[in-house]
């Protein structure tokens, strides 16, 4: 998939899409701004209303005074972190989606904005909108950070700045009890069959693996199925080995049909840049304004502390963690297909 798209949360494809398709009732319409589950005390409550997407937790978080201080003159002088979340219209569970209340937003992407906000001692106001006009307000300056699953580029860090606090990841779906395990060595692939989703960034990998196997005489079988619940079933009826997705999707999705005779799980997981680079999601802000520094030494305490890793495994994106939060890491290039 280019990475010159605009549009991350199709970066690993249309699959968030596909993939979501069979919870997207979940996920209403939010529009607007609004502050959520943070409080003045620093208390969070990490996937509220979240209808199974998450496990509810409440943590509280211990604002720094010194960041608060190192906040660029507008923001502390505003009293709040506006987050933008582009996951109009319809939400991308377990990312960011309209809870089931009907009008919490929630979702990992605006749970770590609270949490950075409590840690900077800000009130977090989240603003939800489509992907595009999620840019057009960090251009603008109505939105102070980004935090809606978004890949480093190189192209990107023309115009913004980032402060990383995720792994961008793939992962491959199988049957709970599959002994099909994955280190990314795509040679346990062979002779295997695999679904992935139509023009997206997986399945450019895995013909990749495709087209390498056939020069050593084996082979993958990729299949394509028209909607999220067919490709689904095939997982869990075998009549596939695995799907190649985007990890957050299929943590949610093996979450909802845990414990049931449908029940999946992750067999490995791959970074979405390729072998030769780890991905990573990260809050964006505008180039040079001076919030970047800040939010990225919040996310550092917030995993010196323990709240990271909680915040990951409530949403059971534990194998998307980082040791510490990077400001400005390398991209994907430029050239990336």
């Amino acid at each position: 998939m280019s990475t010159n798209s605009p549009a991350r949360w199709r970066h690993a494809a249309g699959a968030l899409v596909l993939a979501t398709g069979v919870v997207l009732a979940l996920a209403g319409c939010a529009t607007g701004a609004a502050a959520g589950t943070g409080s003045s005390d620093g208390s969070v409550t990490i996937g509220a209303a979240s209808n199974g997407a998450a496990t509810e937790t409440k943590l509280t978080v211990t604002e720094d005074t010194k960041l608060h201080e190192e906040l660029p003159a507008d923001v502390k002088q505003s009293g709040k972190l506006v987050i933008g979340v582009g996951a109009l219209p319809s939400g991308y569970p377990p990312l960011a989606f309209t809870g089931d209340d009907q009008k919490t937003l929630t979702g990992s992407e605006p749970d770590i904005g609270r949490l950075v906000a409590a840690k900077l001692g800000l009130e977090p106001q989240v603003k939800n909108a489509t992907w595009d006009n999620l840019f057009v307000g960090i251009d603008g300056g109505s939105v102070d950070v980004g935090l809606s699953n978004i890949t480093v580029t190189e192209q990107r860090k023309e115009k913004y700045d980032f402060a990383s606090y995720r792994q961008d990841n793939l992962a491959l779906q199988v049957k709970k009890g599959s002994s099909l395990k994955f280190d990314g060595d795509p040679s346990v692939l062979a002779g295997k069959t695999i679904a992935t989703d139509s023009g997206t960034n997986q399945e450019k990998i895995l013909l990749g693996w495709k087209s390498d196997l056939e020069k050593q005489g084996k082979t993958i079988t990729v299949k394509y199925y028209p909607d999220a619940n067919a490709k689904l079933l095939a997982v869990q009826s075998g009549k596939v080995d695995g799907y190649l997705g985007p990890n957050p999707t299929i943590a949610y999705q093996n979450k909802q049909d845990a414990g049931t005779a449908k029940a999946t799980t992750t067999a490995g997981t791959y970074s979405g840049a390729g072998a030769d680079l780890q991905g990573l999601i990260a809050a964006t802000t505008k180039k040079g304004n001076g919030l970047a520094k800040p939010i990225q030494e919040a996310i550092d305490e917030l995993i010196d502390d323990g709240t990271y890793a909680k915040w990951l495994k409530a949403y059971n994106l534990s194998n998307e963690a980082v040791q510490q939060s990077e400001l400005n890491p390398e991209g994907l290039p430029l050239d990336a297909g």
